[in-house]
């Protein structure tokens, strides 16, 4: 007793000493603990210089007590339970720089498990409501009641890691590229490679891209004025790092955005850079480029801090110069047109459209007495009214580089449109007593303009799209009229599909299957780039899922089991560019190894079932390929060739596991050792097997990088925004929206795609090209960014090589090139020509079995 006093009292001192530090609770073991402590103390962190304080209301057993004495100079432990404010007092809490919360993965009631974290921070925020919450959940759906808290605020740094959602959301892009979803895991894991002599070439490929990690810095000055593209390549040619995204600062106090492979951005001083790289150091080049002193050098080693200048000095004086630039608010505005449009335009006045009377649109705020004309000939000619008004003041960035003359026309044709559109909406209607009605007596709500119930005819105007305009949308349809039997489905042409097979009995927990729809749903994609999904497993389940899916276009279910063939068959799991392995079950705590028995049995089945040779007509650009076709590019002619595989061993197949040791049974042709880690397995290095551990190291890139999982959520949901987190809490699933300016522009962003190396335009570097050749042509001339390669592990010709596939990200620019390869690109938004759907009588489109083609 006296012992453990003594003990008690030396933690207590040396706490008392440390300035900065972390309290972690909630499922605290040796397991959690040690993949947590492995990620957060990793040597590639640049000056972790933070105290790791464990909270438990048990004592530690023998080993992890053995493990916080190996890490006794940064790690502590106490003993209590974080629902006690003395216990908070006693480990500060109010003076931590941040509370994380651990859940358990492998419990047998997701939402209680939810519920009770749920509370630790409810207990937190009640003693400490400005402290940062970093909280691990299960369940999706959960993540509504972190919104109740009043002092839960993201833009404070509070976050929450939804393992359902971020498992399914790698899985779901993984359908879009195969292999994705290994090399976004390993981009958030530190790691660092150590290749051998001894390994295969394959591994040591692979490893190597294990080792990179994903960071930010802010870019030099030397990049200001540069268009994106012109920064990725310059980074990645002379600096030897790859830029993903920047940080997009919005205007007038609202909220930054991450813009992943921007298509017209401008780098703007102090600007925020998210790359990959193998280290934090490397990253500082970034920040240390300097045009003049390091544009002639060849080794990317030698680019240090110059002494042309003095950084320190140099960032306060931007600092300097923008508080110049608010200052001078009150000065002008400026007569060119602003790059974008105010957030706030007063209206004052009545409009008479019919009299054709002049209106002023006129500032509340009268500190200029010179109107500025921001509207062009089409926007008044679309108001069909001369307008004069002022606009608050837009204040003219800091060092603005020269403008782009072509695209500044095109950004002022839309700008005008866009005002206009905004304006309209403010105007004042005329009413009749009667009602206000169109011309096709359907009934307006009030407050909408009588010019715009021309543009909209509400029974002809289809919803395509959410309320959000990042998800396609289709009206609500009936579980029953989705639901395939065996012969329909068989008699169903089913290629370039998604087929999910689906382990759950019908009370297991919900998964979120919306999860894994909605990134194949994104707007992003034209309606006939969709991937069907058709899903194998227990209807009565899927029922209860149903409500959050029923408001997504292209899904079928088949009433059936996963583990027969007379149901894989049917759907034509040989034709799928995907089939997902699923389970709902909740693991027994007898032997928790079986918990992934039924998709290693499934599996197993596909891998060794055999098919007719079957030949398909394919289109390069359409669903029946896997690989992108390039934006811009016109389809590739339709050709007749081998699609499908013969062997179910070559069907494309991701597996969720439960358990990290089960890889093993998974590929009997490879040799790993059951203790060998997930990321280190066969399996795993090919893009074939998934665990929900991998997002164990998310806290603490979380908590070391805010914005990383911004980035990664943003690339894996297919365009999640808090917008739409508010709507989806409320618990009625998507809304529909009518097409706007504003939702359509939300269409344009990035997409992961797969580009073949076989043919096309890019097929002259497959033929012993160098990957930097190719990084530079794919982004100069199409705008997409390449990020990583897909190899066959056996290169050979001979008839028995293997047809698996390897992950390696982003590798140096002299990598030699295969014409087998394929590239994970991010790709713009190609606009092309808007779908129409042809609907037959009674259909609502989407439905299982019954959509149709546009």
């Amino acid at each position: 007793m006296h012992i453990l006093t003594s003990c008690f009292m030396i933690c207590v001192i040396i706490f008392q000493l440390v300035f900065r530090h972390i309290v972690v609770c909630g499922h605290i073991t040796y397991e959690s603990v040690s993949h947590f402590l492995k990620d957060f103390l990793h040597e590639d962190r640049e000056d972790v210089d933070v105290e790791v304080v464990f909270l438990h209301r048990k004592p530690p057993d023998l080993e992890l007590e053995g493990l916080f004495k190996r890490h006794f100079t940064t790690v502590e432990f106490f003993q209590g339970t974080i629902m006690n404010p003395i216990d908070l007092q006693r480990v500060k809490v109010h003076e931590a720089d941040a509370c994380l919360v651990l859940a358990n993965k492998y419990c047998q009631d997701p939402d209680a498990e939810d519920a009770a974290n749920i509370m630790r921070v409810i207990s937190i925020k009640n003693y400490s409501d400005d402290i940062r919450v970093i909280i691990q959940l299960m369940q999706y759906h959960n993540k509504a009641y972190l919104l109740n808290i009043p002092s839960w605020d993201w833009k404070q740094g509070d976050d929450v890691i939804c393992l359902a959602e971020l498992k399914l959301g790698f899985i779901a892009q993984s359908c879009l590229a195969p292999g994705f979803s290994t090399m976004m895991a390993n981009l958030f894991a530190m790691r660092s490679f150590k290749t051998s002599p001894d390994t295969q070439a394959w591994q040591n490929d692979y490893l190597q891209g294990t080792g990179c990690e994903m960071y930010t810095e802010t870019l030099s000055t030397s990049f200001t004025g540069m268009s994106f593209p012109q920064a990725s390549e310059l980074c990645f040619t002379k600096l030897k790092l790859l830029l993903l995204a920047i940080e997009i600062k919005g205007e007038e106090g609202a909220d930054s955005k991450i813009s992943i492979n921007p298509r017209n951005a401008k780098i703007h001083a102090n600007t925020q850079g998210f790359f990959i790289a193998q280290s934090a150091d490397e990253v500082k080049r970034a920040w240390y480029y300097c045009k003049a002193c390091h544009e002639d050098i060849k080794d990317e080693t030698l680019i240090k801090k110059c002494k042309c200048k003095n950084l320190a000095t140099f960032r306060k004086g931007v600092r300097a110069v923008q508080m110049v630039g608010r200052a001078n608010d009150h000065h002008p505005p400026p007569t060119f047109t602003p790059p974008e449009l105010p957030k706030k335009v007063h209206v004052r006045g009545e409009i008479a459209r019919e009299r054709g009377e002049d209106t002023s649109l006129i500032n509340r705020n009268h500190r200029s007495a010179a109107p500025t004309t921001l509207l062009s000939p089409m926007a008044n000619q679309l108001m069909n009214t001369t307008t004069t008004r002022q606009v608050n003041k837009v204040k003219p960035n800091v060092n603005r580089a020269p403008p782009d003359t072509n695209a500044q026309d095109q950004d002022t044709n839309y700008q005008a449109y866009h005002l206009a559109y905004e304006v309209k909406k403010l105007m004042p209607t005329s009413r009749s007593s009667g009602g206000n009605q169109n011309s096709n007596g359907v009934s307006l709500p009030a407050g909408l303009a009588d010019d715009q119930s021309k543009d909209f005819d509400f029974e002809k105007t289809e919803m395509k799209y959410d309320s959000t305009g990042m998800f396609h949308w289709s009206p609500a349809r009936n579980l029953e009229d989705c639901i395939l039997d065996r012969n329909q489905a068989a008699m169903t042409v089913l290629n370039g599909h998604v087929v999910v097979c689906l382990f759950a009995d019908p009370d297991s927990p919900l998964i979120g299957l919306r999860n894994l729809v909605m990134p194949l749903r994104a707007s992003n994609f034209h309606y006939h780039e969709l991937k069907h999904v058709v899903i194998v497993g227990s209807v009565e389940y899927i029922r209860r899922e149903w409500k959050m899916l029923q408001n997504l276009p292209k899904i079928s279910v088949l009433n059936g089991s996963p583990l027969s063939r007379a149901d894989l068959r049917a759907v034509n799991v040989n034709l799928c560019d995907m089939c997902c392995i699923l389970s709902a079950k909740v693991p027994s705590n007898d032997d928790p190894t079986l918990a992934d028995k039924e998709a290693i049995l499934a599996s197993l089945n596909i891998k060794a079932m055999t098919f007719d040779d079957t030949i398909g007509v394919l289109s390069a650009g359409g669903n029946g390929s896997s690989a992108a076709s390039l934006p811009g590019q016109p389809p590739a002619p339709v050709l007749l060739q081998r699609r499908g595989s013969v062997y179910g061993a070559n069907v494309p197949m991701i597996t969720e596991l439960v358990n990290d040791s089960n890889v093993q049974f998974l590929d009997q042709d490879d040799d790993d050792d059951p203790d060998t880690e997930l990321y280190l397995t066969q399996p795993f290095a090919c893009g074939t097997a998934f665990a929900v551990s991998v997002l164990d190291s998310l806290m603490s890139t979380t908590y070391f990088n805010q914005n990383a999982l911004t980035l990664i959520r943003s690339l894996i949901t297919g365009g999640a925004t808090p917008e739409l987190e508010l709507i989806l809490a409320e618990g009625a699933g998507l809304r529909g929206g009518y097409s706007t300016p504003e939702s359509l522009a939300n269409r344009d962003r990035c997409r992961v795609g797969q580009i073949s190396l076989y043919d096309g335009p890019l097929a002259q570097f497959g033929e012993a090209g160098k990957y930097g050749d190719l990084f530079v042509a794919a982004l100069s001339t199409y705008g997409m960014l390449c990020i990583g390669l897909y190899r066959f592990r056996d290169t050979s010709s001979s008839c028995d090589a293997s047809s698996k596939r390897y992950v390696i990200t982003n590798p140096p620019d002299d990598f030699s090139l295969l014409p087998t390869d394929q590239v994970f690109v991010l790709m713009q938004f190609d606009p092309g020509v808007e779908y129409r759907s042809s609907r037959r009588a009674g259909s609502t489109g989407g439905g299982g079995g019954k959509d149709d083609a546009s």
